[in-house]
């Protein structure tokens, strides 16, 4: 029964007819309208799309779907976060007057269609038909179906013209390029922005040889000592040696800052922060003696099913880092801090919709309370080693500058470029490593570039 809003009976003949759900849908359909609901709820939510896409705790609409629509899904929601900022450049020229205050749901159906149109190998009439189908069972967007039909019609028309125009946008939000600019200047903000629509390298990081692995899967060695792969059929698991536990996946940036501490025979070692794990497989392949911290008890089983697979083993504790307070003394720590994860866009598209400069205010603070209770872990001459897949200065350099300008008996022990011998552009003048997704250009057919990382070495002197 239906009510008027004084509580009485509606009369029937006067209720919107309802769409009926058991009717089949069209093919496809169904993926399309769960990429505008993901994207709704990244990009007006603010909700991680890793989690939305989730087999087991994602998006009740995205696990309703068979794997190939599940695909598809990914596929479009990847695009159109890569692109985004052009995609509303490009619906926003065909518009005679901008779309009307709380159109949201609107706005997502003309931008997962547009990514389509413009990016994906997808027949425009495929992308226009199921917009404008998308919009008839949506009674909010209901009356505005010729709209949609139109607007992406004429996009299909003009694509070329549009591609070219559009090309002009920095495909990156306004917010985070006016940071960049900040921090690196107006052409290497623009190059980064440029290079998240690269796609991400498959990078692995091995327990030895590096060379030889790189010849028996077909890629190429680095000069972070590990492997990088060109594309290839199949899964990872199907890779040679990944039942053997001889390597695993891991960006080159992030496996630098292990490295950094050099041999660590002998040596009682903390990676705070640890899983998923591959830092910390790195610190015991190093030869330390290895304590893996995680707040999480589910993120730590993690990380021991991946030291499992590789044949490795670390002692294990689940606890708040803020209160960890070991009877001993650390030699080595390596603390890779929560952070905004701005260095990954290539991987994770979402970031920078999800997050702000309010995130990364706080996330900053974070870190430097997280450093500043680390370094009391050390023993004195033992080492730290601070780093996160931030790009942005204010989650490390400045807060590294912070603890060194008022903390006793820390001192920073400068890298040199000629260790690094490759990746020498990465190293700043105050002897700190900071990656950026434009460096490590590779031969044709393989990807380029890496994530944004930032790592410092410190020692505790007394």
């Amino acid at each position: 029964m239906v009510l008027n809003s004084d509580g009485t009976k509606k009369p029937f003949h006067k209720q919107k007819p309802f769409a009926d759900r058991s009717a089949p849908t069209k093919p496809g359909l169904q993926a399309r309208a769960t990429a505008a609901k993901i994207l709704a709820a990244v990009v007006d939510r603010k909700l991680p799309l890793d989690g939305a896409l989730d087999h087991e705790h994602g998006n009740p609409a995205y696990k309703a779907l068979g794997e190939s629509d599940r695909a598809l899904v990914r596929a479009i929601l990847n695009t159109t976060l890569r692109h985004l900022p052009r995609i509303d450049a490009a619906i926003a020229s065909l518009l005679e007057s901008p779309l009307p205050e709380g159109a949201r749901a609107l706005h997502h159906v003309l931008a997962i269609a547009a990514a389509q149109i413009l990016y994906l190998d997808v027949p425009d009439h495929s992308a226009v038909d199921l917009a404008v189908e998308q919009a008839n069972q949506d009674p909010r967007n209901r009356r505005f179906a010729k709209l949609v039909n139109a607007v992406l019609r004429r996009l299909g028309r003009e694509k070329d013209e549009v591609l070219e125009e559009i090309a002009k946008v920095p495909p990156m939000p306004g917010w985070f390029l006016t940071r960049l600019e900040k921090a690196y200047g107006r052409d290497a903000a623009l190059a980064i922005s440029q290079s998240q629509l690269e796609p991400a390298a498959i990078d692995l990081t091995v327990k030895s040889d590096a060379e030889a692995w790189a010849k028996r899967l077909n890629g190429v060695a680095l000069p972070t000592g590990g492997v990088r792969l060109a594309a290839f059929d199949g899964g990872i698991p199907s890779l040679e040696g990944f039942d053997d536990g001889a390597w695993w996946v891991q960006d080159s940036a992030a496996s630098i800052p292990a490295r950094l501490f050099g041999d660590l025979s002998g040596k009682r070692v903390a990676d705070l922060c640890a899983a998923p794990g591959g830092k910390t497989a790195q610190l015991i392949l190093a030869g330390g003696a290895v304590t893996a911290l995680d707040q999480s008890e589910s993120r730590l089983k993690r990380l021991r099913s991946n030291l499992d697979r590789l044949g490795l083993k670390a002692e294990t504790v689940a606890t708040d880092l803020t209160t960890f307070k070991p009877t001993e003394g650390f030699d080595a720590i390596l603390l890779d801090a929560p952070c905004s994860s701005t260095g990954t866009t290539r991987r994770h598209p979402d970031v920078l919709w999800t997050k702000g400069p309010d995130d990364i205010a706080r996330l900053a603070a974070l870190q430097e309370r997280l450093l500043r209770h680390a370094l009391t872990l050390l023993k004195p001459g033992g080492t730290l080693v601070f780093s996160n897949c931030s790009l942005d200065p204010a989650e490390g350099e400045e807060v590294v500058a912070r603890i060194l300008a008022d903390t006793q008996a820390i001192e920073r022990v400068p890298i040199s470029a000629g260790d690094w011998p490759g990746l020498e552009a990465a190293i700043t003048p105050l002897g700190e490593f900071r990656t950026l997704p434009t460096m490590l250009k590779m031969p044709e057919g393989i990807a380029s570039g890496l994530d944004g990382f930032y790592a410092a070495l410190l020692r505790r002197t007394t």
